[in-house]
């Protein structure tokens, strides 16, 4: 329950009070979907989004609902919002991004810093023949070069592609050929629990000859360098100033690939405008951030939440402090230890995360004083890992935004705001702007039940379509009902405006002609504190459909026990088989690869593996084969 100061400081409650709303979300909510011409234009003002031609319409859906262009008119530059503009003004020498290594390392930069290493690297980059529309692979740690080059990019108005760390060759060279770039910005390498990870020379077996390769200096390793190709980040001959691209609103600023199961990956298209002023909403509506907050989390650069830190974080003025590595090392109290060294007032942390320091025992050693709220995103809750979190870390003071988006809608979908009551592991609205809803198969709304989550209106941040693809964008998002974007997560909401989140819509178990999500059982299982993670999957059943195979690590040692708990958490209905495992097949930023988990257990092929975290290989996964042999 919130107290009157977090309702008094909030930034969206204050933006109703003077737009005539008072306190009342709901009608807020109504009116900014039913005249978005009004509630953009009034964001744009509100969140102080500084276009240099200022534009003359919000929307223009001339080519079609599903392709609507954003700020018509405006020129818009990310590199201004974000680092031009804060080193004029009062924020010239507060700090702008801090970097906290995987060994103990700790760099930073001020708001005056930033602007001067974006400036000269744009500069840089301009020299080296790279202009407007040109792209650049971004292959880095979360160093404050990745910060720089981002912003380089835009200033340039060239388009940035992130490339998460951990990619080998395939992935990354499938990034370089598909985004046609013309420069890769890597490093010399980087660590994942202290142990070295290659970057330059999986760089170096990516990269096709006529590309260029910048290497930051990171661990100070000497790595191979191409005379004519390569030239180290800090070498680079200084160069005359460049002026900053007068970009128009829709003009592309960065492509962030998503790593698909089969096929090749979707690169997500964002633009100056859209992007900008999403990233704007969600951080200071949604997350209630202000100009002297500090943003701690673990992000790569790679993944949305990277250049959404970026934009969101810098943008409003605040402090990012970029973590590398993982929660758990080189002890279970190093996210606290970070909160308190850099005085955090906003901390990420997935819930992988916090199960995984909770396991560890790693409660903090202190109150966390600074941190006024925890952030979340990139998977749903089970309830031991949110209440721990919720008591245990936060004292039962803070509240855990949950937010939930994706690449391809720039932002949240949804939120639970720290200025209304939140109930364990759910949402309490829409993030402004979006008009979204639960659908049944038939494509009508339901309350109260678990169904398709949707969005009926279309919002800046939005992608613009898949890179060089269109036809993909529209088949994916578009093509199950009239002008819905179907989002492909399952979600309930209630009669007071409570949403949950089931887990994914193509995940769906359907056993005897009744659905449920994985989450859902999964959620189930983690009751039993001797499961310390879980993973639910459906497989083929000739009298069902399908049955539950549910793939658990357990605490301690197996106990036949456990299994009649899983029954009765479960409910006979949808009880699984249990498969104990040592351990559950992850992406590196924690996300359970469940499609892969599945084509593992029933011999088929896995699909894409790029993002796949090592420490948690697929082969830890029997195939259902070798359990019928067992």
């Amino acid at each position: 329950m919130p107290d009157a100061e977090r309702r008094e400081r909030s930034r969206l409650l204050a933006a109703l009070r003077r737009w005539g709303f008072g306190d009342d979300l709901p009608r807020f909510h109504a009116g900014a979907i039913e005249d978005p011409e009004w509630f953009w234009g009034a964001v744009v003002d509100d969140l102080d989004v500084e276009f240099s031609t200022p534009f003359f319409a919000v929307r223009d859906d001339s080519r079609g609902h599903a392709l609507p262009s954003w700020f018509v008119g405006g020129r818009i530059n990310a590199a201004h919002l974000c680092a031009h503009r804060h080193a004029v003004s009062a924020l010239r020498d507060k700090l702008a991004v801090v970097y906290e290594g995987d060994l103990g390392q700790r760099r930073t930069l001020t708001y005056g810093q930033l602007d001067e290493q974006v400036r000269r690297f744009a500069a840089q980059l301009a020299a080296m023949g790279v202009g407007p529309a040109d792209r650049v692979v971004l292959f880095l740690p979360v160093v404050p070069e990745a910060v720089v080059a981002f912003l380089a990019c835009a200033m340039l108005g060239a388009v940035s592609v992130p490339a998460f760390s951990g990619f080998g060759t395939d992935a990354l060279a499938t990034r370089i050929a598909d985004s046609g770039a013309k420069v890769v910005v890597t490093a010399d390498g980087t660590t994942r629990r202290s142990r070295r990870v290659e970057l330059k020379t999986t760089c170096d077996e990516a990269v096709p000859v006529g590309v260029r390769v910048v290497v930051v200096r990171h661990l100070g390793h000497n790595v191979p360098m191409q005379s004519g190709r390569d030239v180290y980040w800090d070498e680079l001959p200084e160069a005359p100033p460049v002026e900053t691209a007068s970009t128009e609103s829709n003009d592309p600023l960065t492509i962030i690939y998503t790593s698909g199961t089969t096929g090749r990956p979707k690169g997500i298209v964002h633009s100056h405008a859209g992007f900008s002023v999403k990233a704007a909403v969600d951080f200071a509506y949604g997350f209630d951030v202000h100009d002297d907050d500090v943003i701690g989390w673990i992000a790569d650069m790679g993944w949305m939440l990277g250049p959404l830190l970026i934009l969101g974080g810098l943008q409003l003025g605040a402090t990012l402090v970029l973590v590398e590595g993982v929660p758990v090392h080189p002890h279970p109290r190093r996210l606290w230890e970070v909160a308190d060294r850099n005085a955090v007032t906003l901390l990420g942390i997935a819930p992988t995360a916090a199960r995984a320091i909770m396991m560890a025992g790693g409660e903090p050693d202190s109150t966390l004083p600074t941190v006024r709220s925890f952030a979340s995103t990139g998977e749903s809750w089970d309830e031991p890992s949110w209440h721990w979190m919720f008591s245990t870390v936060g004292g039962w003071t803070r509240p855990i935004v949950n937010y939930s988006g994706g690449t391809e809608t720039g932002g949240g979908i949804l939120i639970a705001y720290p200025f209304l009551p939140i109930r364990p592991t759910a949402f309490n609205g829409p993030l402004p702007g979006m008009d979204v809803t639960v659908l049944d198969q038939s494509g009508a709304p339901v309350v109260g039940e678990v169904g398709e989550l949707a969005v009926r209106n279309t919002w800046p941040g939005m992608t613009h379509a898949f890179w060089r693809d269109e036809p993909r964008y529209l088949e994916t998002y578009w093509s199950r009902f009239d002008d819905v974007w179907v989002h492909g997560d399952l979600a309930s909401v209630s009669d007071e405006g409570e949403w949950r989140l089931h887990g994914r819509s193509d995940d769906t178990i359907k056993i005897s002609g009744r659905r449920v999500g994985p989450a859902e059982i999964e959620t189930a299982l983690l009751r039993d504190p001797r499961i310390a993670e879980a993973a639910v999957v459906g497989v083929p059943d000739p009298a069902r459909g399908q049955r539950v195979v549910a793939f658990v690590v357990l605490c301690g040692h197996p106990d036949d026990d456990v299994r009649d708990a899983a029954i009765r958490n479960t409910g006979k209905s949808f009880a699984p088989a249990l498969v104990v495992v040592g351990a559950i097949p992850k992406t590196k930023n924690g996300k359970i690869l469940r499609r892969a988990i599945r084509a593992r257990y029933l011999g088929l092929p896995p699909g894409d593996l790029s993002s796949l975290d090592p420490a948690t290989p697929l082969e830890d996964i029997p195939t259902e084969l070798e359990q019928v042999h067992e």
